[in-house]
């Protein structure tokens, strides 16, 4: 049958209404999309890189993918929920969203440490591929809905931390005893069977307590994120390399019905913006570390290594932490995460090789 010209202009109006738009004198106008506005509660002050280079990233992401039909306002620790009890202001709805670190969360399930890091946790290189290219995304899912009732994954990274900002100098194991050592975590598990006595702070007291001397060491994060603190500041030592954290994920969460209210456009967006966040947060905390590093060197604090045998000490005291939690465990959550976890690592021996080069 022969199609008349109103035929076709029947068959676009149907096309662009299809798209979502009218033709009105003309032009086309976009039919109004239902837009949201969010709030992201954090664990960290402003100043902070893990607030302007981390979480900051996914809801400027969202805003520019979405075209402004998601808008995410973040607020500081404290301003919705104090640092530590982010989770739980999602998950009762206070807000739609936040940003911290899964390891805050191991007096609730041990489980939460092994998603953001610890002793005997694979470095950053090896820990980004099981996030995204093995079944560490979706374990990491699956066990933050079931035993947080949140839609959580990945959103952040940071490579390995300053071992301690000391007085005292840290090499050896026999250098360790006697400690007074500021952490918190698995680590503050870990620590005193290495000789040292642990004195666990929130973040707004560790310089102060380190520049009384009330500890003699803490750890706190990486190089670039410890330089603007200042503890390098107060201690002269700096103690490298972060055997307790090689490696530190974050994350952001959802309340789950602010989740299901969104389309699925919007879904992905989000997960794909919290993938950029890993990506970009990784490398420009990383890069910090350089800048880093000089000024250490520059106000003459001495930067030393820790002794092979302390490193292997804390990884395998780490691997028997870790066992324990098994052991005593009331669900398989940490085994089924540790087990995929250590074995990529095991696996990934195998390319480590190629990695490295040797030149004379």
């Amino acid at each position: 049958m022969r199609k008349t010209r109103r035929d076709f202009l029947k068959a676009a109006a149907a096309t662009a209404l299809g798209a979502g738009a009218v033709l009105a004198n003309g032009r086309r106008v976009h039919a109004q999309a239902k837009t949201f506005r969010w709030r992201m509660a954090t664990s960290w002050p402003t100043g902070q890189p893990l607030y302007t280079d981390m979480a900051k990233v996914l809801p400027d992401v969202v805003k520019k993918m979405s075209g402004g039909r998601l808008v995410i306002d973040m607020f500081p620790a404290g301003a919705i929920a104090p640092a530590l009890e982010i989770v739980d202001a999602v998950r009762r709805g206070v807000c739609q969203m936040g940003h911290s670190w899964p390891g805050y969360d191991i007096g609730i399930h041990p489980a939460s440490c092994i998603i953001g890091g610890f002793a005997g946790s694979p470095n950053s290189e090896v820990m980004i591929h099981w996030m995204y290219q093995s079944d560490g995304y979706k374990l990491w899912r699956d066990f933050r809905r079931e035993k947080f009732n949140v839609i959580a994954f990945p959103g952040g990274l940071r490579p390995t931390e300053v071992f301690a900002h000391s007085h005292k100098p840290i090499r050896n194991l026999e250098d360790l005893k006697g400690i007074k050592f500021r952490t918190v975590g698995a680590w503050a598990d870990i620590l005193p069977k290495l000789g040292a006595s642990v004195v666990s702070l929130p973040g707004g007291e560790v310089l102060p307590a380190l520049e009384r001397k009330v500890i003699d060491a803490t750890e706190w994060a990486t190089p670039g994120e410890n330089l603007p603190m200042g503890l390098h500041e107060v201690a002269k030592y700096v103690i490298i390399p972060g055997v307790h954290q090689p490696s530190a994920p974050f994350e952001y969460f959802i309340n789950p019905k602010a989740w299901d209210e969104l389309p699925d456009d919007l879904k992905a967006i989000i997960e794909e913006a919290a993938k950029i966040t890993t990506l970009e947060s990784w490398t420009k905390i990383g890069v910090l570390d350089i800048p880093a590093f000089e000024t250490f060197k520059r106000r003459g604090n001495v930067i030393m290594e820790l002794s092979p045998k302390v490193q292997s000490e804390a990884k395998r005291l780490g691997y028997e932490w870790a066992e324990q939690q098994i052991a005593k465990a009331k669900d398989d959550w940490f085994k089924k995460i540790w087990t995929s976890q250590k074995t990529f690592a095991q696996r990934w021996k195998n390319v480590e090789r190629n990695r490295l080069l040797h030149y004379e």
